[in-house]
Parts: C-alpha cells; structure tokens; sequence
C-alpha cells in the first residue's frame, strides 16, 4: 500500500514539473509583410547577446566566416506568395530557408531549400538557390535582440534588415510587378462593359507607373463622367494637367475638388487642393 502512495506522489510531482511553462531563451517572431502582388512570411528565433562575444573571430554568437542559421534554433524560414528576386536570381513562390556567412565587411548570403534542417544541420551547398554578398553596416546604438524586419518598402522593392550589436545587413529584395498591372488595365479597359472604378484605376496607373499623362487624363475624365461626386479624382485630375503643363484646367478641376470636397466635409482634401493651387 505504501509503495502505491509513493508512486502515485511520484507520479503527481513529474505531472505538476510536466506542466511548468516558461518563457523561451530566444523567442519565436512570425513577420508577414506585404509585397507586390503578394507577402512575405518571415519566421526565426530571436537570441539576445546577454554580454557573450559577437560576430568576431571563434565567438560565441555568429563567428565570422562560419555558417549561421541566421537566428537560434530552426533553421530562419521565407515564404514568398509572389516570385521574388535575389541577386538577381528569380524565386519561385514556395518556402524556402535562410542562412547567412558573417564576414567583418560583407556577408553571404544563401537562399536554400533545406526545409527540414535544424540549424546547419542537414545542410546541403547543391540545394542553394541563391548565394549573394551585402555588404555590412556599422550602427551607432546597440541592438542586444537579434532583429530581423522589412525596410524600404515600395511597390517593386524592400528590403530585409538583420540587427544585431552594432552590425545591420539589408538584402536586397524586388518584385515585377508594373507589367503585370499594365496587362489588367489593358484587359479591364478593353471589356465590354467598363465601370467608373476601372477608369480610376487606369487614370492612377497611367499617371502614377506609366507617367503617360493623355493616358491618365482621359481616363480620370471618364472616372469623373461616371463618379461627379469623386472629389478625389478631381484632385487626381488636376495632378494630371498640371503634369501636362495646363495651369488653368488644373486650378479649376482643383476648385471642383475644394467644392465636392468641403460639401462632403473632408477637411484634407480641401487641404491638399488648395496645396496644389498654390503650387501652379
């Protein structure tokens, strides 16, 4: 009986250790970032320094000239939605594993397939398929987290930064994404039937991407024709005129703006109109 008691104590204190949570020593980050016509989904393991040697020779953290797997634990995963290009080499969408070589100037870094590695282990150079130097830069305050985030973000181009101490690392990332714009604005113009978001949309692209001013200004034009309470694409309109050169039309379509504007009580566009009176 007594041997039964005892196992049954046993048995409750691994249960009641079995159920103690603690926080992890480098914490999991998922980043899912907008891009193009896609995201990107970024996942690692964030280390903190906690006062050991850093990207130098044999350190602890990061030796330079050594294999890293970019983070702690698993291997840092990437998952593109949309075709990417690094180093000038096309990425299929799919998932794929980051690993990067630290040097005191540039770094390598390796796009790889290696899904299933932890860590470097299990890593294979014939399953890379991308390899690119960046060079590093020196920063003037500390970074003790390991940190990786998107920056210099615009429509065909980001950036991913790593941080860590006082050494960043941005790779280079972009995207095609105007011609494939192009061709829905081509096919959405050319249907039978064209609603006035379409035209918005054509008269945005053509000013914006294409810088083809007519373009853009015939198709705001009909925008309005269809929407003649769009005080936005009055203003648009009179972007597009004063590209063209035509001061008067562009005063006036940007009067029209004040006017639907203030009616409609959107103080900013009364702003950003007045803005470009001022500016012919």
């Amino acid at each position: 009986m007594k041997k039964l008691i005892l196992a049954g104590m046993l048995l409750c204190g691994l249960t009641g250790i079995a159920q103690i949570k603690m926080p992890a020593p480098s914490p999991v980050q998922k980043i899912s970032q907008d891009f193009g016509l896609g995201k990107i989904e970024l996942t690692y393991s964030r280390p903190n320094i906690k006062g050991r040697a850093l990207l130098k020779d044999k350190s602890e953290l990061a030796p330079l000239g050594q294999m890293w797997r970019t983070g702690a634990n698993a291997a840092t995963r990437l998952y593109f939605t949309d075709n990417v290009m690094i180093g000038g080499k096309l990425l299929d969408t799919g998932a794929y594993v980051l690993y990067t070589i630290p040097g005191s100037d540039y770094w390598d870094i390796i796009i790889n397939k290696g899904l299933n590695n932890w860590g470097t282990d299990g890593y294979k150079e014939s399953e890379d398929v991308v390899r690119v130097k960046v060079k590093s830069i020196k920063l003037n305050d500390w970074v003790e987290t390991f940190t990786m985030q998107f920056v210099n973000i615009a429509a065909e181009s980001t950036e991913l930064q790593l941080l860590w101490g006082k050494t960043a690392v941005n790779i280079p990332m972009s995207t095609n994404v105007k011609d494939r714009i192009r061709a829905q604005v081509e096919k959405a113009l050319s249907a039978d039937a064209v609603n006035g978001n379409v035209y918005s949309s054509a008269a945005n692209f053509y000013f914006d991407w294409e810088k083809d001013y007519t373009k853009a200004l015939n198709n705001a034009k009909k925008a309005t024709d269809a929407n003649p309470k769009a005080y936005w694409l009055f203003l648009l309109t009179a972007k597009i005129q004063k590209a063209l050169g035509n001061k008067i039309d562009a005063k006036a379509s940007a009067e029209k703006c004040i006017s639907i504007a203030a009616e409609a009580k959107n103080d900013d566009y009364v702003r950003m109109a007045n803005e470009l009176i001022k500016s012919l």
